[in-house]
């Protein structure tokens, strides 16, 4: 365990005095809940003294969000919550509109919804082999039916009922702070007691984002280390958290990982899932030896907002906004889609000149800012800094896929094709270990295609433009092995707007991501040998973690000066649900 001197600890207390983490969350920003009464936290039993070191972690977060501990929120069996209705400025800028949900039998029903959706500019939400999710106006409803086979004009179902609400309950709480003049939030209602876990209870700003990466890199600095990327269209910063431990003199080029999220500003889900798994690695070094030597051998680069701008305005102005927020020929449709706008097969003919697209990839390749900062960036590294990418994990949402390159064609056959899929299926099966979620597994060119049979050969439509893709520019172009993007929860029944209590059992699987991920890059540099089962479950045997998924009602904070509460959760290895006698066996499948 990390052991923080007197003096360390008072450091870090002063330091939190200068932090100002936390914005104005007013009218202003973004519609908040009301305040909500502090009678629900209370604790249904008394807690046990706390503990030295315990008081001294809680009066570092006080002061960083400034939650007095009579306010702090406290779980206690199934508490009821009020319900409060989404204001009139999200029902004027959602109430018309309406998700559907196609299934599709045919290439001729694929098409024809593709050519619909280019006709009206419509939202497609995201696509599969089985259905296409697209937001639409209602009164466009009729004109897309009237586009389409008699076969679909019944072959779709409403998906979110009620979308400002749904809207509305995706943004955190909030609650006036009588210790900072009314500014601030209170933690989520469906958290837990430990005051640590107020940063993943909700889903935070940039404004909070950035003082928070601070933090951990002041906190850390024997393996943290804060960086910039570049800067947004709008000059904002793109911060990233680089962490490992670099030996000194080493001629050798730093193996390093990349995991980004937010190139699509809506997809909140992939920035909080990016700063769980860095949260976890970097809290964890030093006392679990499988985090240890993932850190000595390679440097993880964390980037959450690869967007800012969009991200920003997804907070203050439209929760669904999927682009940057860069000018265009058109001046009343901002915004490139930073997925669509790499160098490798660019394809911007596949939305024209027509910046109003959601996929619109900009009219030449990097023309998105951010895109084009991250790859000068990568270069620069490379080139300049003796760094060699060896893995790209790009966190998106929604559908539940790991997708491996190529995202433009099914056509060309990833050199190293059989290590992608093997690793791929390791990464679905340790999410579905984790919390038993089932994550499909194929090339990203079919995860873009709509088709509800795999029939020998076929290629069907795809329901929007793949090319241009990080994914394939880090593989191709970079040479990145092991380049995946993945598709966080869920499979649709809130899309982008997935609720709060999703964030930290979401961070969790992905954590075990990126440990079978590592524990396979390791495997080929002679640490084969590394008894990664029994450290999991030596670690699993440990007091409570922090982070926990709130299935736990109990409360164990205080009970041992030696507070591991800095730890993050250590992971499920549920055997019960393992089809191989090695728990973090990877199955291998071959392409026929």
């Amino acid at each position: 365990m990390r052991q923080f001197t007197h003096g360390t600890l008072l450091a870090i207390l002063a330091l939190a005095n200068t932090i100002s983490a936390i914005p104005s969350f007013s009218a202003n920003n973004y519609p908040a809940h009301p305040a909500e009464p502090l009678a629900l936290f209370a604790q249904s039993q008394p807690q046990a003294p706390l503990g030295l070191w315990t008081r001294l972690r809680n009066s570092v977060i006080e002061r960083l969000w400034g939650v007095p501990p009579q306010q702090r929120n406290h779980r206690g069996g199934n508490k009821q919550y009020p319900f409060y209705s989404a204001p009139a400025s999200l029902q004027a800028r959602y109430s018309d509109d309406v998700v559907l949900r196609f299934r599709l039998q045919t290439a001729d029903e694929v098409k024809a919804l593709v050519e619909a959706s280019n006709i009206l500019f419509l939202d497609v939400w995201a696509s599969t082999d089985e259905w296409v999710d697209i937001r639409l106006a209602k009164d466009v409803v009729p004109s897309l039916l009237g586009l389409l086979p008699k076969s679909l004009q019944t072959a779709h179902v409403p998906l979110i009922h009620d979308l400002p609400q749904t809207v509305y309950e995706s943004y955190p709480s909030s609650s006036q702070r009588p210790t900072d003049n009314g500014r601030g939030f209170l933690p989520s209602r469906e958290s837990s007691s430990d005051v640590t876990n107020i940063f993943f209870e909700d889903y935070q700003p940039l404004s909070v984002i950035g003082p928070w990466m601070r933090l951990l890199a002041s906190m850390f600095p024997s393996h943290v280390q804060l960086i910039s990327i570049g800067s947004s269209f709008e000059g904002r910063d793109i911060p990233a958290l680089r962490v490992g431990v670099r030996p000194a003199n080493d001629p050798k080029p730093r193996k390093t990982v990349i995991i980004g999220g937010g190139s699509h500003a809506r997809e909140w889900i992939g920035v909080s899932t990016v700063n769980y798994v860095a949260y976890s690695l970097i809290t964890t070094y030093g006392k679990s030896t499988p985090i240890s030597t993932l850190l000595e051998q390679f440097d993880f680069i964390f980037i959450p907002t690869i967007n800012p701008d969009g991200y920003v305005h997804t907070w203050e102005t439209d929760r669904l906004w999927r682009k940057n927020r860069q000018e265009t020929s058109l001046p009343f449709c901002p915004g490139v889609d930073l997925d669509r706008t790499w160098g490798f097969e660019w394809n911007g003919n596949a939305t024209g000149d027509n910046p109003c697209s959601e996929s619109y990839g900009g009219d030449e390749p990097f023309a998105g800012t951010e895109a084009r900062q991250l790859a000068g960036w990568v270069k620069e590294q490379t080139e300049q800094h003796n760094v060699k990418f060896i893995a790209y994990l790009d966190l998106h949402s929604y559908s539940q896929q790991v997708l491996y390159p190529y995202s433009y064609s099914c056509l060309p056959r990833p050199p190293n094709l059989e290590n992608l899929e093997e690793l791929a299926m390791g990464i679905a099966k340790a999410i579905r270990l984790t919390n038993r979620q089932s994550y499909t597994v194929s090339s990203a060119c079919q995860g873009f295609t709509a088709s509800q049979k795999k029939v020998k050969l076929d290629t069907f439509p795809r329901m929007e433009s793949a090319g241009g893709s990080a994914l394939d520019w880090f593989y191709n172009d970079v040479g990145v092995k092991y380049s995946y993007q993945l598709k966080l929860r869920d499979k649709g029944s809130y899309g982008f707007l997935l609720p709060r209590e999703n964030i930290v059992p979401t961070g969790k699987e992905v954590f075990n991501a990126v440990m079978v991920l590592g524990k396979f890059l390791l495997g080929s540099d002679g640490f084969e040998g590394l008894n990664w089962e029994a450290e999991f479950q030596r670690l699993n045997e440990a007091d409570k973690p922090i982070l926990d998924d709130g299935d736990d009602d109990e409360e164990e904070d205080g009970q041992d000066k030696n507070d591991d509460s800095w730890i993050p959760d250590e992971y499920k290895n549920d055997n019960d649900h393992d089809d191989d006698d090695d728990g973090w066996g990877l199955r291998r499948r071959r392409k026929r």
